[in-house]
């Protein structure tokens, strides 16, 4: 039978939605795998804090080096530490800490669930009468999400930090109304909606990794296309969801 076109696109998308669905009702049953959780937790870690570091300091430097250029022609200078404190809390923390989620600790989950799909692992946990989704996706996407809020935090404080000594070592700002002017743009609502995006990004990333990796099929190189699609949902469900969140948040605010 051929399938069409609509069709083809819309099993994969249901499927995903049903997966969804199932990860957040078993996500409150018990027993909850708290070993496999902080195993995932730490493997997620391992992978994703020297990256997001390594991307986190120079991507700060050069959005804040721009927007300090900008403010000086304005004869703005002494607002440096509020752009740097609207960009870093806002946008960079997020996006930075999620995106190295979904392209390092993301693909490793996807890799390992689809290893053991092609391996029928999947399958015979089925026939033992355990769920897969309860058992192994229920805590890599909540490892996923945790990792994601806790490494937002981190890039957060390195951005600000790393902005600060590169506006007053390098581009002679004024240290004192550099922090002084840190909170005058953003305060502790715009930090609160960051987490907020921080574990929504985490949360689908989870999800998209955890969906292509239990679908995949044609043996290791299956495997390889899954962990290859896995970034590029991931990075476009993240771009969607944070202009979603950052319009929502924009309109409430007023």
């Amino acid at each position: 039978m051929v399938v069409s076109g609509p069709a083809r696109i819309s099993a994969p998308v249901g499927s995903f939605y049903r997966m969804s669905v199932e990860v957040f009702r078993h996500g409150f049953r018990r027993p909850f795998q708290l070993r496999e959780f902080l195993q995932q937790s730490w493997m997620i870690v391992s992978v994703s804090v020297v990256p997001t570091l390594l991307v986190a300091v120079p991507f700060c430097v050069i959005v804040v080096f721009q927007l300090n250029q900008l403010l000086t022609e304005l004869g703005a200078a002494d607002l440096a530490g509020a752009g740097a404190g609207l960009a870093v809390v806002r946008e960079i923390g997020p996006m930075v800490s999620v995106l190295v989620v979904a392209g390092a600790g993301a693909t490793a989950i996807c890799a390992d669930l689809g290893a053991r799909k092609i391996r029928d692992e999947i399958a015979a946990m089925s026939v033992m009468g355990l769920n897969p989704v309860q058992r192994l996706v229920v805590p890599r996407v909540l490892a996923s999400t945790v990792v994601a809020l806790a490494l937002n935090g981190l890039v957060t404080f390195v951005g600000l930090a790393g902005s600060f000594l590169f506006s007053v070592l390098v581009q002679n700002a004024s240290a004192g109304l550099f922090l002084a002017n840190l909170t005058l743009l953003t305060g502790i609502d715009d930090l609160l909606v960051s987490e907020l995006k921080a574990a929504v990004f985490g949360l689908l990333s989870g999800l998209v990794a955890c969906h292509l990796g239990l679908n995949a099929k044609g043996g290791p190189k299956g495997v390889g296309d899954a962990v290859n699609q896995t970034v590029v949902f991931s990075f476009i469900l993240l771009f969607a969801a944070n202009s979603l969140i950052t319009a929502v948040f924009l309109q409430a605010r007023g």
